[in-house]
């Protein structure tokens, strides 16, 4: 049985995640709240302290309706208008992302908060005006007048205006390659540090990982594994000294049947379905928040710069060069994190990505598609050199980014045709070395 209180928990977070990558979740929040402050500014014309101030400033405001009929219509074709052209402006934006750099772009551009606040802005005002103008029929003249709705419609009009030339800046600038990249980088580094911060390692617990009578349990369906909830365990039906090893790392590919647990004993049905539910498997591989996702989008940038149909070598560079702190702050990452819940005895390892994994991962790809671009080559291989100068660096990281510079001395080899270039290139990664 599932807790009622922790599946809400992961409904309503799921939910709220969604939201956030939706194009319409500021434009509604903002359309709404001006349409109830046209209700409200409507119920306040004719209050005592509203009307004292309209005939003491009646300058500022419209008191002939055929005026105020014409001012609201006005605006609302205006703002329609620009409505109009900037979701237009925004397709183009997707279009051009996706065809020029990776589909996986688009999930970013398109909830870009502050794009979306300006087109909320656009509907919210489109919507006051319009439950402005209704109110001008809705009424008689004698017994009510929209003297400050109109002005403050205006004002909204104004500001629409404004915000449509500081639209066009930012949507200008958001297709540029280089504020995509910067920006991922920016947000994978944010989501790094707060990662290193928060997962310390348990050296107590590593002697799980080996332990040859723990149990392995299968995965229930297949996906992409996005993480583990320890706030999500129905804590009510779990007894005491549970010990379970998360076998698959954040956005790692399992299949159903793949062994996700492994657990120092056998577990009750209800046990096994809140273990279940604590997970969180996705169809979609970006569809979690881990600061891989952001390297695996920087990796995908590089290899389709480096396609025949884009040819941008300066582009992947650019993201090479990038990657390199990023890949040094996940490979400081201990290959295990423990979480301990001491009032019930509970012990949860959970797996992080190995420096082998991690390399095939980011680097493999680009090495392929670029082996034959030596200052890639030159690129790629000063990020292995400044891998290996992390401090507290294991042995096996080592090995594996050694392994890793092997591959690009095959690749050297097989693919710099030009002497004069292999030449050079092997006297830079000498020097490098």
């Amino acid at each position: 049985m599932k807790n009622p209180i922790t599946f809400a928990k992961k409904i309503v977070k799921k939910a709220y995640q969604r939201a956030l990558r939706s194009i319409a979740f500021y434009q509604v929040i903002i359309s709404l709240g001006l349409l109830f402050f046209a209700l409200l500014t409507l119920s306040l014309e004719n209050v005592g302290i509203i009307t004292e101030v309209k005939k003491s400033t009646s300058y500022l405001f419209i008191e002939d309706t055929d005026t105020a009929r014409t001012i609201l219509s006005t605006l609302i074709v205006v703002i329609l208008s620009l409505t109009v052209f900037s979701f237009t402006m925004v397709m183009v934006v997707l279009s051009q992302a996706s065809s020029n750099f990776s589909p996986r772009l688009l999930p970013g551009l398109v909830s870009n908060k502050k794009h979306q606040l300006i087109l909320g802005w656009y509907i919210g005002t489109l919507l006051y005006c319009t439950m402005i103008l209704i109110s001008l029929g809705a009424y008689e003249l004698k017994n009510s007048t929209v003297g400050m709705s109109t002005t403050i419609a205006a004002v909204l009009g104004i500001c629409c205006v404004a915000l449509f030339v500081s639209f066009i800046h930012t949507i200008s600038s958001a297709v540029q390659i280089q504020n995509i990249v910067g920006r991922i980088c920016k947000q994978t580094a944010k989501k790094m540090d707060k990662l290193l911060d928060v997962e310390p390692s348990e050296e107590v617990s590593l002697k799980l990982v080996g332990d040859a009578n723990f149990k392995l349990v299968p995965a229930n369906k297949d996906g992409y594994f996005q993480g583990f909830d320890t706030d999500l365990l129905n804590f009510d039906v779990l007894t005491a000294d549970l010990q379970l090893v998360v076998i698959p790392y954040s956005c790692e590919h399992i299949y159903r049947g793949d062994p996700l647990f492994r657990i120092n004993r056998p577990v009750t049905k209800e046990e096994e379905e809140s273990l279940y539910f604590a997970c969180t498997i996705s169809k979609d591989l970006h569809d979690g928040k881990h600061p891989l996702l952001g390297m695996i989008k920087l990796m995908e940038v590089a290899v389709r710069a480096m396609s025949p149909g884009i040819n941008d070598p300066g582009t992947a560079l650019d993201v090479v060069h990038k990657l390199g702190p990023l890949l040094g702050k996940m490979i400081r990452l201990p290959n295990y994190t423990s979480t301990h819940h001491t009032a019930i005895g509970l012990v949860v390892m959970k797996t992080n990505i190995s420096t082998s994994n991690l390399l095939d991962t980011v680097i493999q790809p680009i090495r392929l598609y670029g082996k034959k671009d030596s200052s890639l080559i030159k690129g790629l291989h000063k990020i292995l050199n400044y891998l290996s100068a992390v401090q507290n660096i294991s042995q096996v990281d080592l090995k594996a980014i050694g392994d890793e510079r092997e591959a690009f001395e095959e690749d050297i080899a097989a693919f710099i045709t030009n002497t004069r270039d292999k030449k050079r290139i092997v006297e830079v990664l000498t020097a490098q070395s």
